[in-house]
């Protein structure tokens, strides 16, 4: 009975340190006729970078790669789905026409050479006939592939414009947050497709400050030194980098277009309770911490409208159990007034031991009333119906 009092008191000092420490809460898009039944998200990746969903090679014409994009809108349609999550900015390059960045070289095989179409502009036309949303998902700071070549890049590409913007980090080439114009130009890139696409929302994934290789530093020393001197810290720095960058970048989506949402998907750890009385019971990298990306932050300032977590992990699992991360991210999100949409991991279906883990965490989630959907990564993985999964789905959670 004690130990039952003790963890309850923890957990009201827990609430009560986290409501005290937002700031005055604005009112965003989700708060609007809050009784008003919102549809379940059910959506899946399809990631373009490497060519892991779409097209599933280079060089395929116009014709093959819209019949492929076809055949995914026809399968998710089946599946009872109700939106694509398409990575249409992942290395610099563009599956849109761009006055800003070189087409991709994910389409032909090279970046800068038109594919003869407007992939994007087929894609939402074609979507929006079967009710499919298109949330177009960008990379904001990546600028290359696993490796440090510029030669791969089109001579179009901002990285010749600006060298000075580039920052090579472990083999591969990013933009630096830490220089304001970079953060500028990112947001003009975005604001290009919601200006002159019908497109259902924005989505980033979890590629702010990179994930660190090892003990090698990330480059940024010179422009601390110009930009970041009156911060207690360094990482506090880089963090106030990408708090300006997401709150510049919701307020631009809003004032050109209210009815698009942005949405964010972060590593699914926020920070660790050992760090922090309002960390989850976790023992795994933190957003906070290893890619200075302040999700909380976000979310208690109303600059975004969902986030989807990347809940890759199973059940049980002794650094980052499943059960454990549903419930906190569910909390917060009910804190903040927040959409929560779940990442979940179609890839890891069957390295699982459980062929049922993934199905009953989505029929999990359905206890969580904050949880407004199911994101699943990635498209690829899903196809090839792991242990049975789709079907699973499709007469169970995702029968009607």
């Amino acid at each position: 009975m004690r130990d039952v009092k003790f963890k309850l008191i923890l957990t009201l000092l827990i609430i009560a340190n986290f409501v005290s420490g937002q700031p005055k809460q604005t009112v965003n898009s989700t708060d609007v006729n809050l009784n008003k039944e919102v549809k379940e998200f059910r959506g899946v990746w399809v990631a373009s970078f490497l060519n892991i969903d779409w097209p599933t090679k280079t060089g395929l014409s116009a014709e093959q790669q819209k019949k492929e994009f076809l055949t995914i809108l026809d399968n998710v349609q089946k599946w009872n789905m109700n939106a694509i999550v398409l990575q249409v900015k992942p290395t610099s390059d563009a599956f849109y026409k761009s006055k800003l960045s070189p087409w991709s070289r994910y389409l032909s095989g090279k970046q800068g050479v038109d594919p003869g179409y407007d992939p994007l502009e087929f894609i939402i036309t074609e979507a929006h006939k079967r009710n499919i949303e298109i949330h177009a998902w960008f990379n904001p700071f990546r600028l290359s592939a696993k490796n440090a070549d510029l030669n791969v890049l089109s001579i179009d590409n901002i990285a010749f414009k600006h060298p000075n913007w580039v920052v090579r980090y472990a083999n591969q080439l990013y933009l630096n947050p830490g220089i304001p114009e970079v953060s500028t130009h990112v947001i003009e890139c975005i604001m290009e497709v919601v200006k002159n696409y019908n497109i259902d929302g924005v989505h980033l994934d979890d590629y702010f400050y990179p994930y660190k290789v090892g003990n090698l530093e990330y480059p940024d020393y010179k422009e601390y030194a110009k930009y970041g001197i009156t911060f207690a810290s360094k990482a506090d720095w880089r963090r106030n980098n990408i708090n300006t960058f997401v709150k510049k970048l919701y307020k631009s989506i809003k004032s050109e277009n209210k009815n698009i949402e942005f949405g964010i998907s972060p590593f699914g750890v926020w920070r660790n309770q050992t760090n922090d009385p309002r960390g989850s019971d976790t023992k795994a990298l933190q957003n906070y911490d290893d890619l200075y990306a302040d999700v909380l932050y976000w979310m208690q300032n109303g600059w975004i409208d969902y986030i989807a977590p990347q809940l890759y992990w199973h059940r049980g699992n002794t650094s980052a159990d499943y059960s454990t991360l549903i419930e906190w991210w569910n909390n917060v999100a009910k804190l903040t007034h927040t959409k929560l949409y779940i990442g979940l991991a179609a890839y890891r279906v069957n390295e699982w031991k459980n062929p049922d883990e993934l199905i009953e965490q989505v029929k999990l989630n359905k206890n969580y009333p904050e949880v407004k959907g199911n994101i699943f990564f990635s498209y690829k993985s899903l196809v090839t119906n792991p242990k049975g999964v789709l079907d699973n789905l499709i007469s169970g959670p995702f029968s009607k």
